[in-house]
Parts: C-alpha cells; structure tokens; sequence
C-alpha cells in the first residue's frame, strides 16, 4: 500500500476511531438502572393509570425496575418540563399526551415547543372526555344541562383536570358554542375532580370518561354527554356531542410516552416496539376495553405524524377559547 493509500485509509477511519464506544453499547445495554416515568397528573387518572400499565409491562421485558413518579401541575406542564430538561439517555421519561403536548404549548407557546423539546416515543391510547354531574343535578340530558346553567347566577361552576387539559378545552368550547354562563375550577388531574364531583363540591365535571366510569356505574355520577366519535358499548345510552349538533367536541384525550430531545433513534424504536408489545397483550386490552379507552398500533414516523396533526387541528378551537 502507498503513501497516499495509507493517509486516504487513516482519513476514512479517524472519525469512527474519534466515536466514544459507550456510543455503540449505551443502545445495547439499556437499561442498566431503574427507569423513571414521569406522570404529570394527580394518581388515580387516567394518566396515572395508563402509566402503570405500560411500566409494569416494561419491567416485564427488559427485566429492570419502571417507576412511576406523579407530579402534577398546570396541566401536565410542571413535569414536562422536567423531562424536556433531563439526559437523553432515556432514563427518565414522561406520559405525555394531547393535554400537555398539544393544547397547552398551542395556550402558551413559553412553556415548551411540543415537537422541538421532546422526543416521541409511543401512543397509548386514551378515553373520550364526558360531561358528567352529580347524581343530585337535576339536568338529565345537555339541553336541560344548558338551562340550569344558565338560570344559575353567575353561572354552574364545573371542574376540569386542569388548566389546559383536553377536559378543560373541551369544557371552554362548550361555553363558547352553546353560550352557556359556568365558571371553571381548576384540578391537578381528573381523579380529584371526580372526588369533589362524588362529594358534591361540584356539580359538574368535564373529565375523562375512564376515571368516572366506576362512579357513573356506582351511581354517583351521571353522564349527559361523550366527546366519542360513537357511541360507547359499556354505556349505550350516553350520546356522544357530535349527535347533539357540536361536531368540533369530538375527540380522544390520548396519552403517550415521551423523552428528552435528542434520544437515539435506536433506543426510541426499542422502546417503542416494547410499548406496542405491552399495549397489543390481552390483559391490557381487557383492561383497555373496560375503561371505554381507545387504542393505537404507531410506529415512531406515523405517531410523530399523527402529533403534528392533532396541533393543527386543535390550534383553532385553542385561539377561539382564549378569544371569547
């Protein structure tokens, strides 16, 4: 071999020689420690819920502990951003989802970019929200929902999981489109709004149909309408707000799993292909299906797409909120 062969061979092979070999091995080897799954919601909801599920399913698979640490605040935004900020190297994670990925950066754009300040993982899935009241209320159906309200002074006071919550835009637009006066009070998550739903504190909630399901079958809790594309099989007689004429209240409060910005490519299919396992098995299912939650089957390309069609989608019913 030549001079000049020799320095052409040393040119092509100094920058895999320059490569870190944890660059090639961190993929392999991970995880090595426990893994933290940020929730950022109160316990009890569906968030919580749907995390458990998938870190249980985790730790079964790669045989190394998933924890799940709940910090709820402003509307998942408090525990995003702790995760936005962490190591990409994939040790701490965050159930992410259209409350806090999409409608509170389309709210207020300084909390975070959603795409730019996050590496997408996975979907899994997700509950209709429902208007839901007291099994005290006397409004059995939305129209005479909309005449209590609006025979209320200042108006029926309503609970959402939290400012900036997919429950809390749904419930916004429904003041806006039927111009019924209520006054929205705030929660770190779903589950302690259906508690003072439960306890009368409130008398109506606009939340996600999974946490209330077990209060609705218990009686508690009544359900007058479903953001549902159709009607749900576990409770047939609850209309859905697309039948009622308010097409634009249709939609999936879907959760997701989510990492820091800049995780390898390699570990985000790894991780992604396990949550597909986890979320496709026959006890998830059964569980999915009693909650009236619905599913995806999402590579990393289609759910990074499907994100980018839920900001646009929601961008103009998130101005019209802040609008009127």
């Amino acid at each position: 071999m030549n001079f000049r062969c020799k320095n052409l061979l040393l040119a092509v092979m100094m920058p895999i020689a320059c490569v870190p070999m944890s660059a090639f091995s961190q993929d392999a080897t991970w995880p090595n420690k426990p893994v933290k799954i940020i929730v950022p919601f109160a316990a009890g909801g569906s968030s919580d819920a749907l995390g458990r599920l998938v870190a249980n399913g985790l730790s079964d698979i790669f045989k190394q502990t998933f924890i799940i640490e709940n910090k709820g605040g402003a509307g998942g935004v408090l525990g995003s951003q702790i995760v936005s900020k962490s190591a990409p190297d994939g040790y701490t994670l965050v159930v992410s989802g259209v409350a806090s990925h999409v409608i509170a950066p389309l709210a207020n754009p300084s909390v975070f970019d959603p795409v730019k300040d996050f590496t997408h993982i996975a979907i899994l899935g997700g509950p209709p929200i429902a208007l839901a009241v007291n099994s005290s209320v006397s409004a059995t159906d939305v129209k005479s929902f909309i005449s209590m309200a609006k025979a209320t002074p200042k108006g029926i006071s309503w609970g959402s999981p939290g400012q900036g919550t997919h429950g809390y835009l749904i419930g916004e637009a429904f003041e806006v489109l039927t111009k019924t006066p209520m006054q929205h009070i705030s929660y770190k998550g779903a589950a302690p709004a259906v508690a003072d739903l439960v306890a009368g504190h409130i008398p109506a909630s606009f939340t996600t149909l999974s946490t209330a399901a077990t209060q609705v079958k218990s009686g508690k809790v009544r359900l007058l309408a479903a953001s549902s594309s159709k009607r749900l099989p576990a409770f047939p007689d609850v209309p859905t707000f697309t039948e009622l004429g308010y097409p634009t209240l249709t939609g999936v409060t879907w959760f997701s799993l989510s990492g820091p910005p800049g995780m390898s490519p390699e570990l985000v299919a790894r991780l992604n292909a396990a949550v597909r396992k986890v979320m496709s098995s026959p006890q998830a299912q059964e569980q999915l299906i009693k909650t009236s939650m619905e599913t995806f089957d999402f590579d990393v390309p289609r759910f990074n797409q499907f994100i980018a069609a839920e900001i646009k989608q929601w961008a103009p019913m998130v101005k019209q909120v802040k609008t009127d």
